[in-house]
């Protein structure tokens, strides 16, 4: 995999033409990215009455960021960051920090649904080991590689973006992506021997979801300009590979679990579906196939609640015929909030209120993911 990824940095670096996806800047290879960017193109016309593309210059850049901008928010790695010169600060900024406390919530679900963790220190010294694994590195080994295969379109959308602005040269973004990659996997490699697999799951999960990242942001394959397979791989990377190296580490991963996993992902799937609302424009545009463009934004939008919901419910029906009656309760319990928010936010305008639908349904859905964890760890 290291000579096909090195192979399309270097020759994508002068004439490839990249296309922007929103990401919920969503999963590392135990994620993907989650941001995206709706297409804004100035034009002026020439005297020949031709229009050509113009970036904004730097005295009027876009509100969203630059000199303007927030210095937390550029710490982040989001919109709105204020423009750095200090080369620690701006590769900080390319991980995004914002995208890894999904990834870490899934190290714990994992670990809880081992039934193995224990509260003493060898453990929580391994569980920092693997959140430092699925976070700092490897999700920002994503996002850096997702930010690297866009920065053509970024040059015009978002000019003022650490590669797109020259911030920092494409040479410097190339070794950082190796030096995550590789400081990810090495750790990954490590956690297996440290655990005493005979088998190195923990590193096979890690090089596995690397390469779900790179085929998510790269061509040929680039899995986000479609609708249904980039969204269940933004799923997926948010809730079962951080599961499942999680549990991996402390105890056995089983084949049910992987199942029941990939199936909360189609929740995951839903969740991706809202970010992609905001840029029905540009996809049309472009030609990407996101569920709203496809299906229209009335459609998509149910299409989106029924995935989050009827994925819950029937998590819920499975863990009551496994006799856990408790947990299907409390599970459906967390289910109902998010309902209730669906109906006051998200179903009335999914881009006037998709942040707050968010902020007020999300905690609900990751607090009936370990809830998950705990009755299979019984």
């Amino acid at each position: 995999m290291a000579s096909v990824l090195n192979s399309a940095l270097y020759l994508n670096s002068s004439n490839f033409k990249s296309i922007r996806v929103r990401t919920p800047s969503l999963v590392s290879p135990l994620s993907l990215p989650l941001t995206r960017r709706r297409l804004t193109i100035k034009a002026a016309e020439t005297d020949a009455n031709e229009v050509k593309p113009q970036a904004p210059t730097p005295d009027k850049a876009p509100v969203s960021g630059g000199a303007g901008g927030s210095s937390f928010n550029q710490l982040l790695g989001i919109k709105g960051a204020a423009q750095e010169t200090n080369k620690w600060k701006i590769r900080l900024q390319l991980t995004k920090p914002v995208t890894w406390p999904p990834l870490i919530w899934g190290v714990v679900c994992g670990a809880a649904a081992s039934g193995n963790f224990n509260w003493t220190l060898e453990d929580v010294a391994k569980s920092i080991a693997c959140m430092l694994m699925s976070g700092p590195f490897l999700t920002g080994y994503t996002q850096t590689i997702n930010d690297y295969y866009d920065r053509e379109i970024d040059a015009i959308n978002e000019p003022y973006r650490p590669i797109p602005s020259g911030a920092i040269s494409e040479n410097e973004v190339i070794t950082q992506i190796w030096v995550l990659l590789l400081g990810g996997l090495g750790l990954a490699g490590l956690l297996d021997v440290w655990a005493g697999h005979d088998f190195p799951v923990v590193f096979y999960l890690a090089l596995g979801g690397s390469l779900l990242s790179y085929i998510y942001s790269a061509p040929p394959l680039k899995l986000k300009q479609n609708g249904w397979i980039g969204n269940f791989a933004l799923g997926a990377s948010y809730i079962s590979l951080p599961w499942w190296a999680g549990q991996a580490l402390f105890g056995t991963l089983t084949p049910d679990i992987i199942v029941l996993t990939l199936l909360y992902s189609i929740a995951g799937l839903g969740i991706a579906i809202v970010n992609d609302f905001k840029s029905i424009e540009g996809d049309r545009a472009l030609g990407l196939q996101s569920l709203p463009v496809a299906f229209g934004a009335e459609t998509a939008k149910w299409i989106c609640v029924g995935a989050i919901d009827i994925t819950q419910l029937s998590i819920a029906g499975y863990l009551l015929e496994a006799g856990k009656p408790y947990y299907a309760l409390a599970l459906v319990g967390l289910i109902i909030p998010q309902v209730v928010f669906q109906f006051q936010y998200f179903l009335k305008d999914p881009v006037k209120y998709d942040v707050k639908y968010q902020a007020s349904a999300q905690p609900f859905l990751v607090l009936g993911l370990l809830v998950t964890a705990l009755a299979t760890s019984h």
